[in-house]
């Protein structure tokens, strides 16, 4: 039995070249018409089209002959050859795509249903790329000449591609141009790739948590757990399985993401499950950009372990000598072997908001052939017309500068944790038998040993000296009134193949200074939670080389708050887009899934940004706040210029709060595992 499930997200054409091209040029379209010249784009079948306004007439594009636009315009309406159009790539798309007097209109219908009185209903929806900048009266001359052309019988629909066509749409009737936005369109779909892969394992389908609680001490490597909506500290399994919607950016599938394993939303699984008899069924689980499967084998496979069960991560030796406690601006990146990684990488934002020194410009010098580079781009996006650059670069950092600030706040270096652990007889034997019970692999006893280490950290007096330094280091504004966010920065997170996503506890509600001691160790203390000691030992990561900083930061009120990550989690081959998801009030809704939040994708490239869900909203942002998401989305691709190092291409994972001023502010800065 296989079970293939359209995906419903953007992917490539499935459809081969064929021997002839079967273009058509002014003629009506029906719909044995469209299907001959359509390919399959995301699980519906798609038409490339072409409206020449100078000659009065349309192409339907055979999409298996051409698969872009721009080159059939080119070479088969103006007669250009593809080196020709290569050389001035960037200048004819502007004359197809912005320029508000262009001859030609480019666009995409494709085909949907809806069921009506128990049938299935065709309709198509017409749209132009992310891109295109059409102005309302270009829209409505687009929309009702394709509907002049296509047959009456086939209810015909514009979708904006992006907030500029929104905008312009809102002032113009929808009986005149009927239309549907792209979370209506796709908000209700059955299934959606959330992270590439393929896995062959034991479909382990739990209808409910307690299920899954029940049984989650028995999962292993060989296992694809499937359930409504997994929770965070999910062991590391094959697969990854959502039954209800999340987003892309949630805890799991960060985990899902820096794992390398397939996880995708199956809405109607449980009626696969219920059909098929999937559960506990050995099958081949894949997930890509257009189809989500699930075969099953007829016998159990032989299986090799997965690489991370050979995998040995080397952490780099971490210092402990007498190190003070310091405010985040005095930190940089290098010193992430005292103070840990979130606090060394906050310290480094500082750096680069501070000094405006960085070269933040070095992701648009790569080259996108036919591009050498997109320096032009970004110019236009920074609102430059003639530049060097040096130019570029000093508005680069000028722009980010003024975009966003960073957390004030200290960082407590590994020292304190380690003078806080020697402290105490009781807290070394715990670690000595917690150390010996990893040596000898007894699992059976591991869980009970740190439950116990942790129970003792969160209750054992921090020695004096400790408490003073702490006490002294916290800022002034947290007086017994005042609020603090004390969160973990570990030595061992956000390291390549091991990224520890929503692994270590943060406190996010703490007053005055008792509160901040206990919110202190109880960070500490999720260094040996039986979850992170389980991760690190799975990958090699010995108890003695793992060390546990802490980030104390002033608690800023927020409007807005979210998650941006530098990439399109979807479509790894996407290198324009961003995704961010936000919700009101803090980061942390966004990411361990107590709501679901509204997500949006924006174009660092060419400009502009669309909707892709509301999440738990009935309505979207403002335009004006959805702009300020434009500036900060291109904001996170230009720090990835600096914080990816040599690879400007590994993407960003970016916490992010609104305060109640208006004003952005960073609080998490790490790399997004691909």
């Amino acid at each position: 039995m296989s079970t293939h499930l359209a995906a419903g997200t953007a992917g490539t054409t499935d459809t081969a070249e064929p021997a002839t091209d079967r273009t058509v040029v002014g003629e009506n379209l029906s719909l044995p018409l469209f299907r001959t010249l359509s390919g399959v784009l995301a699980g519906h079948p798609y038409l490339k089209v072409v409206v020449d306004r100078e000659e009065n007439v349309w192409h339907l594009l055979d999409t298996g002959a051409h698969p872009f636009h721009v080159d059939y315009v080119a070479t088969k309406v103006l007669g250009m050859d593809l080196a020709a159009l290569d050389a001035r790539l960037d200048a004819f798309n502007a004359s197809v795509y912005t320029d508000p007097e262009r001859r030609f209109l480019l666009g995409v219908l494709s085909l949907h249903t809806e069921r009506e009185d128990g049938r299935e209903r065709p309709f198509l929806v017409l749209e132009t790329t992310e891109a295109d900048t059409m102005h309302g009266d270009m829209l409505t001359f687009f929309y009702e000449f394709v509907r002049a052309r296509v047959d009456s019988r086939l209810p015909l629909l514009l979708k904006p591609a992006n907030h500029g066509q929104e905008e312009q749409l809102a002032a113009i009737s929808e009986q005149r141009v009927p239309r549907i936005l792209g979370h209506e369109l796709f908000g209700s779909r059955e299934r959606t790739p959330l992270n590439p892969g393929d896995a062959t394992g034991r479909l382990r389908f739990f209808r409910t948590a307690e299920d899954y609680r029940a049984a989650e001490f028995g999962l292993g490597w060989t296992d694809i757990v499937a359930m409504p909506c997994l929770p965070d500290d999910v062991p590391r399994v094959a697969g990854f399985i959502n039954t209800a919607p999340i987003t892309p950016l949630s805890h799991t599938n960060v985990l899902a993401s820096g794992w390398g394993i397939p996880n995708a939303i199956v809405r109607d699984l449980e009626q696969l499950v219920d059909q098929d008899g999937l559960d506990g069924a050995w099958v081949r689980y894949r997930v890509d950009e257009d189809e989500i499967s699930l075969q099953r084998l007829d016998h159990e496979p032989d299986l090799r372990a997965p690489a991370w069960h050979q995998q040995r991560i080397r952490l780099e030796p971490p210092l402990l000598e007498d190190a003070p406690v310091l405010s985040l601006h005095r930190l940089r990146g290098s010193d992430r072997d005292r103070y840990g990684t979130k606090a060394a990488n906050l310290g480094e934002l500082h750096h680069v908001l501070d000094s405006r020194t960085v070269d933040l410009t070095s992701y648009y010098g790569r080259p996108r052939p036919p591009r050498d580079d997109l320096y032009g781009h970004l110019a236009a996006r920074l609102g430059l017309t003639d530049f060097n650059a040096e130019q570029l670069r000093s508005r680069a950092a000028e722009f980010v500068a003024e975009a966003v600030g960073a957390p004030e706040g200290v960082a407590l270096p590994f020292e304190l944790q380690q003078r806080f652990l020697a402290s105490s007889p009781a807290l070394q034997q715990g670690i000595g038998k917690l150390k010996m019970a990893l040596e000898l692999d007894a699992v059976d006893v591991l869980d009970s040993l740190c439950l116990h280490l942790q129970h003792l950290i969160r209750h054992t007096p921090v020695p004096e000296a400790v408490t003073r330094q702490i006490e002294q280091a916290f800022p002034a504004s947290a007086a017994p009134r005042g609020r603090l966010v004390v969160r973990s920065s570990s030595n061992a997170e956000d390291l390549p193949g091991f990224s520890a996503a929503g692994v270590y506890d943060s406190v996010t509600t703490v007053h005055g200074t008792g509160e901040l001691l206990d919110a202190v160790r109880q960070v500490w203390a999720s260094l040996v939670s039986p979850r992170s000691v389980r991760l690190r030992h799975q990958v090699g990561i010995s108890l003695d080389d793992t060390y546990m900083g802490v980030i104390i930061q002033e608690y800023v009120p927020a409007s807005l708050g979210g998650v941006l990550v530098t990439c399109n989690p979807t479509r790894r081959e996407d290198f324009r887009n961003v995704y961010l998801n936000c919700s009101p009030g803090s980061p942390e809704q966004v990411v361990d899934g107590t709501v679901l939040p509204q997500q949006y994708l924006y174009n660092t490239v060419e400009g502009g940004g669309r909707t892709v869900a509301l999440g738990s909203w009935g309505q979207g942002l403002s335009a004006a706040v959805r702009a300020r998401l434009g500036d900060l989305s291109l904001t996170g691709r230009l720090l990835q210029s600096h914080f990816s190092g040599t690879d400007v291409d590994k993407p960003l994972d970016i916490e992010w709060l609104m305060t109640e001023r208006g004003d952005f502010r960073l609080v998490q800065i790490r790399p997004y595992a691909l």
